[in-house]
């Protein structure tokens, strides 16, 4: 045998001390329901802090479903666009990250 193996065992009960006397079947069972009733209420609270720290999230992408076709026809015009004239969308690619930067910032600044 190995020591792993004799570790996994459980532990010999001493019959020289009195044993315990073990929780009916019916004491057993009203733990395990009350066990089984607090890990609803706990799921129950976890589920509505979810839902909580999730909610901007969840509007966020609302709002952009909203706008979903119109965002399909703009990708498709720049799409196009950038097929005839790549360096020209480069050039507004940078201008349009740069103002985001520096507006970004201004909002930092002006908190």
């Amino acid at each position: 045998m190995s020591a792993d193996f004799r570790t996994r065992l459980p532990a010999r009960r001493d019959l020289t001390e009195p044993s315990r006397a073990l929780p009916s079947r019916s004491e057993r069972k009203a733990q395990l329901e009350a066990r089984i009733e607090q890990q609803r209420i706990d799921i129950l609270v976890e589920a509505s802090r979810y839902r909580e720290a999730s909610r901007p999230i969840d509007e966020g992408w609302q709002a952009l479903m909203r706008f979903k076709a119109p965002l399909y026809a703009l990708g498709g015009m720049l799409l196009l666009k950038s097929a005839r004239h790549p360096n020209s969308l480069l050039r507004v690619t940078k201008r349009l990250a740069a103002g985001a930067l520096l507006l970004r910032r201004a909002r930092r600044l002006l908190r």
